[in-house]
């Protein structure tokens, strides 16, 4: 039974409670205690009620086996479910991401017990985030010389830059090309590679407000540090469950016409048969880049002309190319034409021979799509092929993502149901399929009513008209 204990402070009237939750392992009782304050301009009466009923529910939580009276904070408890994903096996990149995140959560609420957090405290949270006030200031620096040229003087090739600097391959490719990329990812480079950063770089800085997909992935980590927080029954309740979630805006998908896609399929068959294949895989397959790298020759079905992906690499500063489960952890396999089979055995043929040609030189590995010297290729790699082919011939602009989308609207628009589209995606749900081509679903459905039109009425007026 819980017992109350009355006492009026400097900071006004407030109610001790204490519950007996058993022994512990040396005989010794354990005791819960809990402090309840009354809600203002309430008689001291309906307080003595109000205290009473806490009471009984802090008992029941005890007795549920809800350390209620935990005080641990939800930055510290936050430290311990990132260790402990990561220990599980949670992704190396979505761990990051989360990290990422932790000063702005820490700020608004790392200081709170969990068992104090309420919905209300995080939707004011996410209210914060999505006012004028989250604006913050981003500094960009654009390169002023030749970094390419200046980096090869040094003696860095730009994988290697890189590696040095802890940044993705990616952003030394953009400030190759010429494009903007944050400041201190800049400075890090120049550090490593002995650049002088003000005659490499103009800084320009410009206020960001933060996106929609960034504001629900703040509420996405904090669902996730109570969800455990509740499996482990530190406190009865997941708050992020019952808070207002942060609505997504979902964009639109962009397409490549069947026009480009033929120009980018012709303009492919003059490159390198490595990356032609490339291309080619991305067109047909709608895979994700890092399955593309990832896909290995035992995953290659020579009989029934199929490719089969089960994971994908992935890079990061600190670990560089990495092996890593698909993005939803989904295993698919996808079936391929005639041409593709056709490429993929030229391809192995020149790859042998390259192996050959080689010799110790060659790092052997199983992947298809490899390094110049046969080992794991980057998805920055591939990218920043992309970016170059696209420039070589005048392509409109070639993302990777780009032929996913238009693969899936190529299979709508030729009446594909939206089950067998989800699968070749490899999305979780069908409805994530649905909502994110809900446009191309009611175009191609427009057009089915046109058809179905067409056999039912107008080739029947054009025989009566006859």
């Amino acid at each position: 039974m819980a017992y109350i204990e009355k006492k009026i402070g400097t900071r006004g009237l407030r109610y001790r409670i204490t519950v007996s939750g058993g022994f512990d392992c040396e005989g010794n009782r354990i005791m819960h205690r809990k402090t309840w304050r009354p809600p203002a301009n309430i008689t001291e009466k309906q307080a003595d009620k109000l205290a009473n009923k806490e009471a009984v529910l802090f008992e029941q939580s005890i007795n549920q086996g809800y350390a209620a009276d935990n005080k641990q904070t939800f930055a510290e408890y936050a430290e311990y479910v990132l260790q402990l994903k990561e220990r599980i096996g949670k992704k190396h990149r979505t761990i990051d991401g989360y990290r990422g995140l932790l000063p702005r959560v820490n700020a608004a609420i790392g200081h709170m017990p969990l068992q104090d957090i309420r919905p209300v405290h995080l939707n004011r949270f996410y209210q914060a985030l999505t006012e004028e006030t989250a604006k913050i200031e981003e500094h960009r620096a654009v390169p002023i010389i030749d970094l390419r040229a200046a980096l090869k003087a040094k003696g860095f090739s730009m994988m290697k830059a890189a590696k040095l600097a802890g940044v993705a391959q990616s952003t030394v490719n953009s400030a190759c090309d010429g494009n903007a990329i944050l400041a201190d990812r800049a400075q890090l480079i120049c550090k490593a590679t002995g650049i002088e950063f003000d005659k490499a770089f103009a800084l320009r800085i410009k206020q960001k407000q933060l996106s929609s997909t960034t504001v629900l992935a703040y509420h996405r980590f904090i669902h996730t540090v109570l969800a455990q927080a509740e499996k482990e029954m530190i406190c009865p309740y997941n708050a992020a469950s019952k808070a207002e979630a942060p609505k997504k805006k979902r964009s639109s998908v962009d397409t490549y016409q069947t026009d480009e896609l033929i120009r980018i399929r012709q303009a492919a068959d003059k490159e390198p048969i490595k990356w032609q294949l490339a291309v080619h895989l991305l067109m047909i397959t709608g895979c994700r880049r890092g399955e593309i790298v990832g896909l290995k020759w035992p995953k290659v079905n020579w009989e029934d002309s199929s490719i089969t992906i089960d994971c994908a690499l992935t890079y990061t500063p600190d670990r560089g190319v990495y092996e890593s489960t698909t993005k939803t952890e989904d295993v698919r396999i996808i079936k391929l034409p005639k041409e593709t089979m056709d490429l993929l055995r030229d391809y192995r043929r020149w790859q042998l021979e390259m192996r050959l040609a080689m010799g110790d030189r060659w790092h052997a590995s199983e992947y298809v799509l490899t390094s110049e010297k046969g080992g794991p290729m980057s998805p920055d790699t591939l990218s920043s092929f992309l970016r170059k082919f696209e420039r070589r011939h005048d392509l409109p602009h070639i993302h990777a993502h780009k032929f996913r989308h238009s693969m899936a609207s190529i299979l709508y628009y030729s009446g594909a149901d939206p089950v067998s589209i989800s699968k070749r995606l490899g999305h979780a749900q069908v409805s994530t399929t649905q909502d994110m081509y809900s446009h191309l679903i009611r175009q191609a459905d427009t057009q089915s009513a046109e058809r179905i039109a067409d056999a039912i009425f107008r080739d029947n007026q054009s025989k009566n008209n006859a």
